[in-house]
């Protein structure tokens, strides 16, 4: 009887186990024509020359990426779009509004594993081959290498005019299962897959018979990186990095920049097209507000505000204009993928430098507001000044002056 007992007790645990055991998923990047992304990525980072802190750096960058086509392959051909905006200790770090900083251009294929295909005359995104997966089906606590490379842009310090490529092969494990809530504007619940990528730098630059200037001759460091994957969408929804970067030069000088990255990355819908631009103008002459344009440009979906009202030769807003942005921050809120840029104009009055600082105090003052709002958070709003270079009308009448003295809200595109 207790035989009998003990086989019933063993049949029953044998049926108790799965009829499969876990083979894991496959980890791949999703592509799907027109589709648009924006990544925005805030750097804390101490930089050193020869072993003393220099400055710290608050870095925000931006970047949107633009699927154009898919391949047979599955491989996405991208156009991106890579804007930094830095604020140093040197000039005293900013709580205000993020400039408008440098923008480039980018094109390269990437295939569903992750591996790029791009020119090298292109500079960004500095990181690439990162993620990399390989092609088979993974599980949590599963381990792989992959080789990846750093492409740095060297072109102010050491004058080098391509992108100085850094090799590095990347240590991947899939940690774990994770629920969460997406960073895009949706906020849906998800379970995100945890991987950590994690990388050693030592590379030496081939020697150079006669330098005519400093150039580096080691760049050393490492990068540790948690990536909170979207294996649905086939993305990465955000991430976070701690990092140091060592070059050492040809003359015997050392530059350090170590600090940590929080990346998240958000799809969007593309603004600038006729039909939303009849859309928003319909919607502002609904809410009865005048002196307003809405335009396609560029960059995406423009409302110039025309003749807006501040206190005299300042940047304070008068109060009936606080009641126009709250207004057309409701159409903004209609958008809640796509990032802000407030680029400011004035009227020719006075020297060109005090134009340039006004335009510049005004966009950030309406950049504020907007975030006082909760329009936008302060990472997704840009600020740009432009003074009086820019009229859209003669500075010899009223009327002209009262068209120049604008501030244009630009619902981005790229």
């Amino acid at each position: 009887m207790k035989k009998l007992n003990l086989f019933n007790l063993a049949i029953f645990a044998l049926c108790s186990l799965p009829l499969f055991a876990d083979e894991g998923i496959k980890l791949e990047f999703k592509y799907k024509a027109d589709d648009n992304f924006s990544l925005i990525s805030t750097v804390e980072e101490d930089v050193k020359y020869n072993g003393r802190l220099n400055h710290h750096a608050r870095i925000l960058s931006r970047v949107t990426e633009r699927l154009t086509e898919v391949d047979k392959d599955e491989r996405g051909h991208i156009q991106g779009t890579f804007m930094t905006s830095e604020q140093s200790s040197g000039a005293g770090l900013s709580s205000g509004s993020y400039k408008w900083g440098e923008t480039f251009e980018s094109d390269f294929w990437r295939d569903k594993y992750g591996r790029f295909e791009i020119d090298k005359k292109y500079f960004m995104p500095v990181i690439r081959d990162l993620p990399v997966f390989p092609d088979k089906k993974v599980k949590a606590g599963d381990e792989w290498n992959a080789e990846g490379f750093e492409a740095e842009d060297l072109r102010r310090g050491f004058g080098i005019e391509e992108p100085f490529h850094v090799p590095f092969v990347a240590k991947y494990k899939y940690e774990r299962d994770e629920k969460g809530i997406s960073s895009d504007s949706s906020k849906q619940e998800k379970t995100f897959q945890v991987i950590t990528a994690n990388y050693s730098l030592y590379y030496e630059t081939p020697a150079i018979s006669r330098p005519t200037s400093d150039y580096p001759v080691t760049t050393m460091g490492y990068s540790n990186r948690t990536i909170w994957w979207d294996n649905e969408k086939g993305q990465i929804d955000h991430y976070t990095e701690e990092f140091r970067i060592v070059i050492e030069t040809y003359l015997g000088n050392q530059y350090s920049f170590t600090g940590t990255t929080n990346v998240e990355v958000t799809e969007f819908k593309r603004s600038a097209t006729e039909e939303n631009v009849k859309d928003v103008m319909q919607k502002v002459e609904d809410l009865g507000l005048e002196d307003i344009s809405v335009t396609k440009t560029e960059k995406g979906l423009t409302i110039s505000l025309e003749n807006i009202q501040f206190l005299p030769d300042s940047a304070v807003l008068q109060e009936s204009e606080m009641v126009k942005i709250q207004k057309i921050g409701a159409i903004l809120n209609e958008y809640p993928g796509n990032d802000l840029l407030i680029a400011g104009h004035t009227a020719r009055a006075g020297s060109e430098e005090s134009c340039q600082i006004l335009s510049e105090q005004r966009a950030s003052t309406v950049a504020d507001f907007l975030v006082q709002l909760g329009v936008r958070e302060k990472k997704h709003i840009f600020t740009q000044g432009f003074g009086s270079k820019v009229p859209v009308a003669s500075n010899k009448t009223e009327r002209g002056k009262a068209k120049n003295r604008r501030v244009e809200i630009t619902i981005l595109d790229k």
